[in-house]
Protein backbone atom coordinates (compact mmCIF):
# COMPACT_ATOMS: atom_id res chain seq x y z
CA UNK A 1 0.00 0.00 0.00
CA UNK A 2 3.03 2.54 0.83
CA UNK A 3 4.81 1.97 -2.28
CA UNK A 4 1.36 2.27 -4.17
CA UNK A 5 0.75 5.74 -2.23
CA UNK A 6 4.21 7.00 -3.15
CA UNK A 7 4.20 6.00 -6.78
CA UNK A 8 0.46 8.36 -6.95
CA UNK A 9 2.10 10.65 -5.63
CA UNK A 10 4.76 10.80 -8.02
CA UNK A 11 2.81 10.28 -10.58
CA UNK A 12 0.64 13.26 -10.23
CA UNK A 13 3.77 15.39 -9.77
CA UNK A 14 4.68 14.62 -13.27
CA UNK A 15 1.56 15.48 -14.37
CA UNK A 16 2.18 19.02 -14.31
CA UNK A 17 3.29 20.02 -17.38
CA UNK A 18 4.48 18.69 -21.00
CA UNK A 19 8.28 18.19 -19.90
CA UNK A 20 7.10 15.48 -17.18
CA UNK A 21 5.20 13.52 -20.13
CA UNK A 22 6.51 9.69 -19.65
CA UNK A 23 8.64 9.50 -22.93
CA UNK A 24 10.67 12.32 -21.67
CA UNK A 25 13.88 11.60 -21.38
CA UNK A 26 14.78 13.90 -18.26
CA UNK A 27 11.57 13.35 -16.88
CA UNK A 28 13.19 9.71 -15.14
CA UNK A 29 15.88 11.85 -14.17
CA UNK A 30 14.05 14.64 -12.44
CA UNK A 31 12.35 12.05 -10.73
CA UNK A 32 15.10 9.67 -9.32
CA UNK A 33 17.54 13.17 -8.72
CA UNK A 34 15.45 16.26 -8.05
CA UNK A 35 12.18 15.60 -6.66
CA UNK A 36 13.05 14.70 -3.20
CA UNK A 37 14.86 18.19 -2.43
CA UNK A 38 12.83 20.42 -5.33
CA UNK A 39 9.25 21.24 -6.23
CA UNK A 40 8.97 20.55 -10.05
CA UNK A 41 5.25 21.16 -9.76
CA UNK A 42 3.98 24.98 -7.75
CA UNK A 43 3.12 23.34 -3.95
CA UNK A 44 -0.74 23.79 -2.98
CA UNK A 45 0.73 25.14 0.37
CA UNK A 46 3.13 28.14 0.32
CA UNK A 47 3.60 28.53 3.85
CA UNK A 48 6.04 30.21 5.94
CA UNK A 49 7.13 26.62 7.30
CA UNK A 50 7.35 24.95 3.88
CA UNK A 51 9.62 27.99 3.02
CA UNK A 52 11.69 26.82 6.57
CA UNK A 53 11.59 23.34 5.41
CA UNK A 54 12.74 22.74 1.64
CA UNK A 55 15.29 21.56 0.94
CA UNK A 56 16.39 22.89 -2.20
CA UNK A 57 14.71 25.96 -4.66
CA UNK A 58 11.91 25.46 -6.20
CA UNK A 59 11.91 24.61 -9.99
CA UNK A 60 8.56 24.41 -11.35
CA UNK A 61 9.60 27.46 -13.44
CA UNK A 62 13.06 26.89 -14.00
CA UNK A 63 11.92 27.24 -17.64
CA UNK A 64 11.95 31.18 -16.73
CA UNK A 65 14.58 31.28 -14.70
CA UNK A 66 17.61 29.89 -16.14
CA UNK A 67 19.85 29.97 -18.96
CA UNK A 68 19.67 26.45 -21.08
CA UNK A 69 23.58 26.47 -21.36
CA UNK A 70 24.30 27.22 -17.56
CA UNK A 71 22.34 24.43 -16.62
CA UNK A 72 23.96 21.80 -19.00
CA UNK A 73 27.33 22.84 -17.48
CA UNK A 74 26.54 23.16 -13.95
CA UNK A 75 24.40 20.08 -13.32
CA UNK A 76 27.94 18.06 -14.58
CA UNK A 77 29.96 19.89 -12.73
CA UNK A 78 27.68 21.48 -9.84
CA UNK A 79 29.46 24.33 -7.34
CA UNK A 80 27.69 26.08 -4.42
CA UNK A 81 25.52 29.08 -4.95
CA UNK A 82 24.03 29.84 -2.02
CA UNK A 83 26.98 29.66 0.89
CA UNK A 84 24.97 28.74 3.42
CA UNK A 85 22.56 26.57 1.65
CA UNK A 86 19.06 26.95 1.17
CA UNK A 87 17.70 28.26 4.65
CA UNK A 88 21.21 30.06 6.01
CA UNK A 89 19.63 29.86 9.95
CA UNK A 90 20.64 25.81 9.26
CA UNK A 91 23.90 26.02 7.98
CA UNK A 92 26.23 28.81 10.13
CA UNK A 93 28.29 28.75 13.42
CA UNK A 94 28.94 30.91 16.15
CA UNK A 95 32.85 32.11 15.17
CA UNK A 96 36.01 34.27 16.48
CA UNK A 97 34.38 37.50 15.86
CA UNK A 98 30.95 36.57 13.78
CA UNK A 99 28.77 33.97 12.38
CA UNK A 100 30.51 31.75 10.04
CA UNK A 101 29.33 28.94 7.59
CA UNK A 102 29.03 25.25 9.29
CA UNK A 103 30.37 23.82 6.28
CA UNK A 104 29.71 20.10 8.32
CA UNK A 105 25.85 20.62 7.82
CA UNK A 106 26.12 21.01 4.47
CA UNK A 107 25.35 18.52 1.40
CA UNK A 108 27.10 18.14 -2.32
CA UNK A 109 24.65 18.14 -4.75
CA UNK A 110 24.46 15.13 -7.21
CA UNK A 111 26.56 15.10 -10.43
CA UNK A 112 24.74 14.29 -13.96
CA UNK A 113 26.76 12.50 -16.94
CA UNK A 114 26.68 15.18 -20.49
CA UNK A 115 23.71 13.08 -21.74
CA UNK A 116 21.97 13.22 -18.13
CA UNK A 117 22.31 17.13 -17.59
CA UNK A 118 21.16 17.62 -20.83
CA UNK A 119 17.94 15.48 -20.76
CA UNK A 120 17.32 17.41 -17.25
CA UNK A 121 18.04 20.48 -18.76
CA UNK A 122 15.55 20.19 -21.12
CA UNK A 123 13.07 18.96 -18.87
CA UNK A 124 13.50 21.59 -16.50
CA UNK A 125 13.41 24.21 -19.13
CA UNK A 126 9.46 23.13 -20.28
CA UNK A 127 8.55 24.16 -16.87
CA UNK A 128 7.94 28.09 -16.98
CA UNK A 129 5.73 27.95 -14.18
CA UNK A 130 2.09 30.20 -14.15
CA UNK A 131 1.60 32.59 -16.50
CA UNK A 132 2.76 36.05 -15.53
CA UNK A 133 5.35 35.17 -13.11
CA UNK A 134 7.89 36.68 -15.24
CA UNK A 135 7.56 39.57 -16.91
CA UNK A 136 8.37 38.97 -20.72
CA UNK A 137 10.02 41.51 -22.28
CA UNK A 138 10.74 43.71 -18.89
CA UNK A 139 14.64 44.58 -18.74
CA UNK A 140 15.73 46.93 -22.09
CA UNK A 141 19.31 45.78 -22.43
CA UNK A 142 20.73 48.94 -21.66
CA UNK A 143 24.62 48.93 -20.46
CA UNK A 144 25.00 50.63 -17.26
CA UNK A 145 27.94 51.93 -15.44
CA UNK A 146 29.91 49.42 -12.89
CA UNK A 147 30.69 52.38 -10.81
CA UNK A 148 27.49 53.27 -10.61
CA UNK A 149 26.09 50.42 -10.24
CA UNK A 150 28.31 48.68 -8.07
CA UNK A 151 27.16 52.04 -5.62
CA UNK A 152 23.80 51.53 -6.03
CA UNK A 153 24.26 47.91 -5.13
CA UNK A 154 26.85 48.28 -2.25
CA UNK A 155 25.61 51.31 -0.40
CA UNK A 156 22.28 52.61 -1.45
CA UNK A 157 20.05 49.57 -1.82
CA UNK A 158 22.32 47.05 0.64
CA UNK A 159 21.99 44.15 -1.79
CA UNK A 160 26.01 43.20 -0.52
CA UNK A 161 23.82 42.46 2.98
CA UNK A 162 23.03 39.48 1.37
CA UNK A 163 24.85 38.67 -1.76
CA UNK A 164 28.30 38.90 -2.97
CA UNK A 165 29.20 40.58 -6.70
CA UNK A 166 32.61 38.83 -6.42
CA UNK A 167 34.25 35.91 -4.72
CA UNK A 168 35.23 36.97 -1.06
CA UNK A 169 33.00 39.70 -0.62
CA UNK A 170 29.65 40.60 0.38
CA UNK A 171 26.93 38.61 2.39
CA UNK A 172 26.08 34.73 2.30
CA UNK A 173 22.57 34.44 3.14
CA UNK A 174 21.17 35.20 -0.69
CA UNK A 175 23.05 33.34 -3.72
CA UNK A 176 25.53 34.62 -4.85
CA UNK A 177 25.29 37.33 -7.89
CA UNK A 178 28.84 37.11 -9.61
CA UNK A 179 27.46 34.36 -12.05
CA UNK A 180 24.04 35.81 -12.10
CA UNK A 181 24.40 36.88 -16.02
CA UNK A 182 25.41 33.50 -16.98
CA UNK A 183 22.69 31.63 -14.97
CA UNK A 184 19.74 33.65 -14.86
CA UNK A 185 17.37 35.20 -17.54
CA UNK A 186 17.32 38.97 -17.46
CA UNK A 187 13.39 39.23 -17.21
CA UNK A 188 13.82 36.98 -14.39
CA UNK A 189 16.40 38.79 -12.70
CA UNK A 190 14.00 42.31 -13.38
CA UNK A 191 11.05 40.39 -12.15
CA UNK A 192 12.52 39.02 -8.67
CA UNK A 193 13.70 42.58 -7.84
CA UNK A 194 10.83 44.05 -8.30
CA UNK A 195 8.59 41.38 -6.48
CA UNK A 196 10.34 38.73 -4.91
CA UNK A 197 7.20 37.81 -3.23
CA UNK A 198 5.14 37.07 -5.94
CA UNK A 199 8.10 34.43 -7.38
CA UNK A 200 9.18 33.28 -4.13
CA UNK A 201 6.16 33.86 -1.07
CA UNK A 202 7.39 34.51 2.09
CA UNK A 203 11.44 34.76 1.09
CA UNK A 204 13.24 36.91 3.13
CA UNK A 205 14.45 39.24 0.42
CA UNK A 206 12.34 42.48 0.74
CA UNK A 207 10.19 44.06 -1.70
CA UNK A 208 12.28 47.74 -2.25
CA UNK A 209 10.07 49.21 -4.30
CA UNK A 210 12.43 50.85 -6.67
CA UNK A 211 11.38 53.11 -9.60
CA UNK A 212 11.75 51.92 -13.47
CA UNK A 213 15.02 53.39 -13.90
CA UNK A 214 16.14 51.70 -11.00
CA UNK A 215 15.36 48.27 -11.75
CA UNK A 216 16.71 48.55 -14.87
CA UNK A 217 19.83 49.83 -13.86
CA UNK A 218 19.99 46.99 -11.17
CA UNK A 219 19.24 44.25 -13.30
CA UNK A 220 21.95 45.25 -15.58
CA UNK A 221 24.61 45.52 -13.21
CA UNK A 222 23.88 41.70 -11.95
CA UNK A 223 23.64 40.59 -15.67
CA UNK A 224 26.91 42.33 -16.32
CA UNK A 225 28.64 41.51 -12.98
CA UNK A 226 29.48 37.81 -15.04
CA UNK A 227 31.33 39.79 -17.75
CA UNK A 228 33.60 41.45 -15.50
CA UNK A 229 34.22 38.98 -13.14
CA UNK A 230 35.40 36.72 -16.55
CA UNK A 231 38.14 39.65 -17.11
Amino acid sequence: MKRSLIAALLGAAFAAGPALAADNPGAGILKAQCISCHAIAKPDSMTLDRLWTRKGPDLYYAGSKFNKAWLVKWLQEPVRIRPTGEFYTKHVKAGDKEDVVDESTLTAHVKLSKADAEAAADALMALTGPDGLVTKGAFKGDKVSMSMGAMFFNKLRGCAACHSAKPGSGGVSGPELYTAGERLQPDYIYSYIKDPQKIDPHIWMPTLNLAEPDLQRLTGYILQLSASEGK
